[in-house]
């Protein structure tokens, strides 16, 4: 794996093979709790094998451009969701499965209030705040078995951030 990649904006249409992009916009689909509150409902589609939902805090250290790609891994046995707790955008590094391995990467940068829903088994670089340290609440399977593979790059991947 060689070369530069240009990181996009991160939008539900262009992410949809790789997970969900979850953002409230729009109008809600129910008001509750006595017409004070919108709820946009199931908004992700989570997915775990043999275990259960779980609910972990990730403290990230800040990634600069270019940012550098050595590695990309996934989850087969669940979804994993990234909730950004301190505002910083993320680069979301993404790829489909070729054989086993990561195809071609994919590059996104989030905008403010989009959370991601990564799809089990979708290969990914690891957590990428940009510009600062990250504060995520990460949703993923917590159980028995392996639910980690990862696959290195003999040559890195540089991703340039979006151009203004």
């Amino acid at each position: 794996m060689t070369g530069a990649l240009l990181a996009e904006p991160l939008t539900a249409a262009a992410f949809r093979s790789f997970g969900d992009v979850i953002e409230a916009g729009g109008a809600p689909d129910m008001l509750i709790n006595e017409g004070l509150c919108g709820r946009f409902h199931d908004r992700a589609r989570l997915d775990f094998t043999d275990g259960r939902a779980g609910l972990s805090l990730f403290d990230a250290e800040a990634r600069s451009w270019p940012c550098r790609i050595d590695m990309m891994e996934r989850h087969p046995l669940g979804s994993q969701t990234f909730v950004p707790l301190n505002g910083v955008a993320m680069l979301v590094t993404v790829a489909p499965d070729e054989g086993g391995r990561p195809g071609a990467p994919r590059a996104f940068l989030s905008g403010p209030g989009q959370v991601v829903n990564l799809l089990r088994a979708t290969w990914h670089g690891v957590l990428a705040p940009m510009g600062a340290r990250g504060h995520y609440a990460v949703i993923d399977r917590i159980g028995p078995g392996e639910n980690l593979e990862e696959y290195r790059f003999k040559t890195p991947l540089y991703v340039e951030g979006p151009q203004p």
